[in-house]
């Protein structure tokens, strides 16, 4: 059974995608510095390495130990708001720690990679849905980082001899929620559902950012998918790649459809069991009206496909905030 390194394992996202590994019969270990994962997230016989994908050396050491395959690189500065405040440490993070992943696996000898791209890599997107073909325009240093990734592996791929190819692919979030499992919780301080949930937690209103969009309920429309489906997606391009098949350079994990931030108070109001009126703020300079990517790249060569209805996504997201406080 081959063995992948997972970095952020400890994560949200990187947890799921550990045990979406596990399901499809394949091994992991994590490497995660623990500056914002948790070590519980971890499940029990899965080896974690604690260090930064910052240290190459620890990096090329934990690959030969445990006779890596493939890496699926999650680690990284995810906060695309707070990376205009923190540009550099941003960079140091996406940047530098794509590179030292990069490096890392030509000293040990590892040539496959699924990188954890963003859709922050589009900016204001100018169309109603998203393709791999719209034109990248990122508008935060995250964005930035992300893009940079892509090209990095793109271009140490270049660089491979034809007889050691980098096979390689890059996964474009959309925007991830819900939980796979009830002790996986989206602790982010900056995601959208832990945010709604903080304020009805504290007897607070949630707010909604504008209700005067050309949509139709005139809030802005966003494209969701649940958090378990991303996680087999890099399984779908972990065996893809494993098996020798080239792959496209990226693909969007989107489900093709819109949400609207109302409909998203509804369904929290409807999953809590708490009777709320969102309160309605000033638009946010910047929000587009809508955002929907198309997932038919991934569908075609991945066989991935996002299922998850919002009421279910929501409730998902419920439960394991629920089972934190119980």
């Amino acid at each position: 059974m081959s063995t992948w390194l997972v970095t952020g394992g400890a994560g949200y996202i990187g947890a799921h995608v550990v045990r979406a590994f596990a399901d499809a019969g394949l091994a992991s270990v994590v490497v995660d510095d623990l500056s914002s994962g948790h070590e519980r997230f971890v499940p029990a016989g899965v080896p974690l390495v604690r260090t930064s994908v910052l240290d190459t050396d620890a990096l090329t050491q934990a690959m030969r130990a445990h006779d890596v395959a493939g890496v699926v690189h999650l680690a990284g500065f995810k906060y695309a708001g707070v990376s205009v405040q923190r540009p550099l440490h941003t960079y140091e993070q996406n940047v530098q720690g794509t590179a030292s992943v990069l490096r890392a696996m030509d000293d040990a000898g590892v040539d496959r990679l699924v990188f954890s791209s963003s859709a922050a890599v589009y900016g204001t997107p100018h169309t109603d849905l998203v393709t791999e073909r719209t034109p990248t325009a990122p508008e935060s240093p995250y964005g930035e980082s992300k893009l940079v990734g892509e090209w990095l592996a793109r271009d140490v791929a270049r660089a491979r001899p034809a007889e050691r190819p980098l096979l390689h692919t890059s996964l474009r979030y959309f925007n991830v929620v819900g939980s796979g499992a009830p002790e996986l919780e989206d602790t982010s301080p900056h995601n959208l559902f832990p945010l709604v949930f903080d304020a009805l937690a504290s007897g607070r209103t949630p707010r909604v950012f504008g209700d005067d969009y050309p949509t139709p309920d005139g809030t802005c429309v966003r494209d969701y998918v649940h958090v378990g489906e991303l996680a087999r997606a890099h399984v779908a391009a972990a065996q893809a790649l494993e098996a020798g098949r080239a792959l496209d350079p990226v693909y969007n994990l989107g489900s093709g459809d819109g949400v609207s931030v109302r409909q998203i108070m509804t369904a929290v109001a409807a999953a809590t069991g708490i009777d709320f009126s969102p309160e309605v703020a000033p638009r946010r300079p910047g929000d587009p009206a809508r955002i929907v990517a198309s997932g038919e790249a991934a569908r075609r060569d991945l066989g991935w496909l996002a299922q998850t209805s919002l009421d279910e996504m929501v409730r998902s997201a419920w439960a394991a905030r629920q089972a934190r406080t119980a």
